[in-house]
Formats: C-alpha cells, sequence, structure tokens
C-alpha cells in the first residue's frame, strides 16, 4: 500500500488519447522530455493503436510506456494503479466515468488527480472513499485545473499575506474575475450537461449544488455573499456579474480551509463574480451574463467531446482573477492569479501534470482533498516555474 518509491512508474497519464489528455502528455514531454531527473511517466487509455499515434504525433519519445486500461474493466485499472505512484486522469464527465478509476487508486494507494468541475459527484466520492483513502495513504485531489486551481491557491496565498501583514486572516474574500480570454471544449459542455441532468433526476441535489458548504461534512459556516445578481463593486469602479464556475470553486476554496483546520477562520466568507466595465454599458454586460447563465450551465450545444480550441487559441489564451481580503478595521489586501494560456485547456493541462508532479514530493496523509489542502504552496511553485502562472500581491 502507499505511494512506494519502487513502483515502475511515477505518473501515468490516464485518457492521453483525449484532447486534454494530450496536451498533459505534451507538457511532460515539453518540460520533462527525457532528462535524468525527470518523471518515469506513462500514457494510459483504452486502444493501444491510438496511443501509439497519440505518442508518435506529440513527439514523445518511443521508450514512454503504453497502458492499455479501460473504466469498464476494473481489473484493468487496478493492474494500471498497482505500477504507478500517481494518477493523472482527463476522462470525464466524472460522475459517468470517474468512479472505478477512484476505488482503484484508494485500493491500491495510489494518489490520484483530475478536472472535475462536478461538486455533486465529488460529495458521492468522498462519502464513499474517503475513509479507504486515509487507510491505505491514496491522496485523491479531485479540481486540479482551472476548476478550481486558481482559486484555491489565490485565496490561500491571499491569505498567508494577510497574516504576515495584518496578523490575521481576511475574514472576508471577494475573487473577480477581471479578465478571461478562451474558449470552452466538448468535455467541459459534456460535464456541465451530466450534472444538470443528474440533478433534475434527484432534486434534493439542487440543494447541495447552493451549499457553499457542501464539501465540508459536519461543518457549516456562516452565511455566504450571493455572488449570482449582477452589483456595482464601488472600491473597484465596475459592475460583476455572476461567474459560471463560483458554484464548484467556492465550495473547494471552503473545503481547504476545512481539511486545513480553518486557517482562514471559521467565519470565513467567499464569493465569486467576473467583472465587466465602469457606467451604463458595465451594469448591460453584467445583466447580459446573467440572463444567458442558465444556458450555458446547461451545456447545450457548443463542441462535442474530444473538441476544443485550436492551438492558436489556447496560445492566445489569458486569464486574470483579482483576490480582495477585508479586514475587521477596514483595511484592504489584494492578490492577484494570473495565466497564460487559454484557461481551459492550455493552462489547466499545465495545472494537472503539475499537480502529479507536486503529489510526488508530497508527505500529506491519504484522504479526498483539494490542491490548496494537499499541496499548497509547494504547488504554487511549480506553477511559478513550470506553468506560466504567477501569484502575487498588489499595491
Amino acid at each position: 500500500m502507499g505511494n512506494a518509491s519502487s513502483r515502475e512508474f511515477d505518473i501515468v497519464v490516464y485518457g492521453a488519447t483525449g484532447y486534454t489528455g494530450r496536451l498533459v502528455a505534451e507538457h511532460f514531454v515539453r518540460e520533462y522530455g527525457e532528462a535524468a531527473n525527470g518523471p518515469k511517466w506513462a500514457m494510459a487509455g483504452r486502444t493501444l493503436s491510438k496511443l501509439e499515434a497519440v505518442r508518435e504525433e506529440i513527439g514523445a519519445p518511443a521508450t514512454v510506456p503504453l497502458i492499455v486500461a479501460d473504466a469498464d474493466e476494473p481489473d484493468t485499472l487496478a493492474a494500471m494503479c498497482e505500477r504507478t505512484r500517481v494518477v493523472l486522469t482527463t476522462v470525464g464527465p466524472y460522475t459517468l466515468y470517474g468512479e472505478p478509476l477512484v476505488k482503484a487508486c484508494c485500493d491500491a494507494g495510489t494518489d490520484y488527480a483530475d478536472l472535475t468541475g462536478e461538486p455533486t459527484w465529488i460529495y458521492d466520492m468522498i462519502g464513499k472513499y474517503d475513509a479507504l483513502a486515509k487507510a491505505t495513504g491514496a491522496r485523491i485531489c479531485f479540481s486540479s485545473g482551472f476548476d478550481s486551481i486558481p482559486f484555491d491557491l489565490g485565496v490561500l496565498m491571499l491569505q498567508k499575506e494577510a497574516k504576515e501583514r495584518f496578523g490575521a486572516p481576511a475574514p472576508r474574500v471577494r475573487g473577480r474575475v477581471r479578465a478571461m480570454e478562451g474558449t470552452w471544449s466538448g468535455g467541459t459542455a459534456a460535464s456541465m450537461k451530466v450534472v444538470m441532468q443528474t440533478m433534475m433526476k434527484n432534486p434534493k441535489l439542487f440543494k447541495l449544488m447552493s451549499n457553499p458548504f457542501a464539501l465540508t461534512p459536519g461543518f457549516e459556516g456562516p452565511e455566504q455573499p450571493g455572488g449570482m445578481i449582477p452589483r456595482h463593486e464601488e472600491d473597484l469602479g465596475k459592475w460583476a456579474a455572476p461567474f459560471v464556475m463560483a458554484g464548484i470553486n467556492t465550495k473547494n476554496v471552503h473545503r481547504t480551509n476545512f481539511l486545513r483546520g480553518h486557517p482562514y477562520g471559521k467565519d470565513f466568507r467567499y464569493d465569486e463574480m467576473v467583472l465587466t466595465s465602469p457606467g451604463e454599458m458595465g451594469k448591460k454586460a453584467a445583466e447580459t451574463i446573467a440572463s444567458g447563465l442558465k444556458s450555458m450551465v446547461s451545456g447545450e450545444g457548443g463542441p462535442k467531446p474530444g473538441e476544443g480550441p485550436t492551438p492558436e487559441q489556447r496560445e492566445n489564451g489569458y486569464y486574470d482573477v483579482l483576490f480582495i481580503g477585508e479586514m475587521p478595521d477596514g483595511q484592504k489586501l489584494r492578490y492577484a492569479v494570473k495565466g497564460r494560456y487559454d484557461p481551459g485547456y492550455g493552462s489547466t493541462s499545465r495545472m494537472l501534470a503539475e499537480t502529479g508532479m507536486a503529489l510526488l514530493d508530497c508527505d500529506a496523509e491519504g484522504g479526498i482533498g483539494t490542491p490548496g489542502a494537499f499541496l499548497g504552496e509547494a504547488l504554487v511553485e511549480r506553477l511559478r516555474e513550470h506553468a506560466a502562472l504567477t501569484f502575487e500581491a498588489e499595491s
């Protein structure tokens, strides 16, 4: 059990023939190549011939091993997990395909990271596998992409700054997306659609989705700011609109605080919105975003699974997220997380890959956690060095 360093591989990229999985594999080729101190990594998927083709197309060394594994055949997943210290999976929607691999990793004491933004599924997995993961030492690290790393780690770093500057954490933090350029892939659209369909079949899940503390079992913090109604932010001079990913990110931020023993305080309040512009134009933009959120969340239309932005779109994408910490005496602290490359794919693939690398050096106990809870500043440093993210306080 546990992550014995004697295992054959350090990291296996599961789903390497899919759109995002291929980008994760490309990151290992680009960043670590055949470096002597690089990770021992392998590519896994359902079809050997497709794995061979992708290995060649991305310029990976012919020596990179290929593993045939399929969620429909649990024995193949178990065999894969026994061979590696970490599995990175891009095979979603996780509500449909994720559980067999989570179970296999928990059974084998193998670390796991994914890109899920599906809170109802995370809730289910915590209930089913947290105790097993703790027993075997497996660290199950959900939401290790744009859901929810920039937000999870952005709040963590702001609070570190607040403690250094003011001697205490900020009890109120606002997450505000200042700018973002990027497109969705079919996988994201499919995940959103599955979440909505799951909720329609089980209306009790609506309550779970609307509860910011859905992923902090046994702890309910103070009432949280809503974030669903456009508002004017006086100190920023701009209008703020609902942010489509706030529903998952806020839950993960609270879960990190919970798992770390509430370093942000038990009275911590947090919300996320998107900034538009000043004046009437900004107000109209915010209202348009709010009304358009419903069709966006339903996952209707959009690209099909396996499709996504072009290399040029990924290269030209970016994001800029501002966090404002508010102290009880009125003092404020601003902290920014910025990423080069489009958030959903170019940046997300790098974040997932570096989560895997950080897990190799992690000594946290097993269980179902978050990047912030398991890895914290160690992951921030890796993202600065290898994933073109910046984390810095603003004056």
